[in-house]
């Protein structure tokens, strides 16, 4: 599922493409994807100019004078800009056709993505979610004043888009393993100091994802259609049964046979090293 580094190099890789560019036309080749795509975007957008694109959380924000228009990529979309006379893919289920001749596609084989429309710039998807984990808010203290009487697992708690945007489960398990911080301790229980060092772990992983081009497991790709290579580099996730980076490759924790396990915490797979992380 794309997270926050897959969505932030989509958008990095979209912004010198379509910003300032016109929309000759806009096309929706299904009804919906996880909702209803708005049948309004046909005539809304035709002619307007995309003034800027941001991110938050895991959406994308396309901004004109009319309105914003919201993509999330979902569990397996992407989204890739190419000449007009392209064909059509299986999966392409939106698009915006631009005057330069090029066209920005939409592709989710399990349509569970989005793609919506707000003329104010607020939406209820968006109006609730925390902080950004890359700026100035989500600072050293900010987790744990947000934790205290918390009985849910730490992963779940960082992992809840309330408290902080964009960690999915990918980078949940790798900053806690950075961390040495085990996904079961209750959120309510880990210490200031511990806390310290989980947000900066959360900021290291994330920034070199980012840096990596986002992790490509199945179907996620970048705008030019190159996979994300942080995938190379996970040191917990998908590892399951393989040794500890951590435990194997350090003279103060020369243990032979520590493994990466997997368990299961809110119905998602959670893999982390039973040893070093406490």
């Amino acid at each position: 599922m794309p997270e926050l580094p897959e969505v932030e190099t989509t958008k990095r890789g979209l912004q010198p493409l379509i910003v300032s560019q016109v929309v000759e036309r806009a096309k929706l080749y299904r009804d919906n994807l996880r909702w209803e795509m708005p049948k309004h975007l046909v005539t809304t957008l035709a002619n307007q100019r995309v003034n800027s694109i941001h991110r938050r959380g895991k959406y994308l924000l396309i901004e004109f004078d009319v309105g914003t228009l919201i993509i999330h990529l979902g569990m397996s979309g992407s989204i890739k800009v190419v000449d007009n006379d392209t064909p059509l893919k299986k999966h392409d289920h939106f698009e915006l056709g631009f005057t330069n001749d090029t066209v920005m596609r939409l592709n989710d084989p399990r349509r569970f993505g989005a793609v919506l429309f707000s003329t104010d710039g607020s939406h209820p998807l968006l109006d609730n979610l925390g902080v950004e984990p890359l700026e100035d808010l989500f600072d050293e203290s900010y987790l744990y004043s947000k934790s205290r009487n918390k009985q849910q697992n730490i992963k779940a708690f960082i992992m809840n888009s309330k408290v902080v945007v964009g960690v999915g489960n990918i980078y949940a398990c790798e900053s806690l393993h950075q961390a040495g911080i085990n996904p079961e301790r209750k959120a309510g229980s880990v210490s200031k100091k511990r806390y310290q060092l989980l947000t900066q772990c959360i900021k290291t992983i994330l920034a070199q994802a980012i840096e990596a081009g986002g992790t490509t497991l199945q179907d996620f790709s970048q705008v030019d259609g190159s996979p994300g290579y942080f995938a190379q580099v996970l040191s917990v996730y998908g590892r399951e049964g393989e040794l500890c980076n951590v435990c194997n490759g350090s003279l103060q924790h020369p243990l032979e046979g520590c493994k990466i396990a997997r368990i299961t915490q809110n119905q998602r797979s959670t893999f982390y090293c039973p040893i070093c992380q406490t």
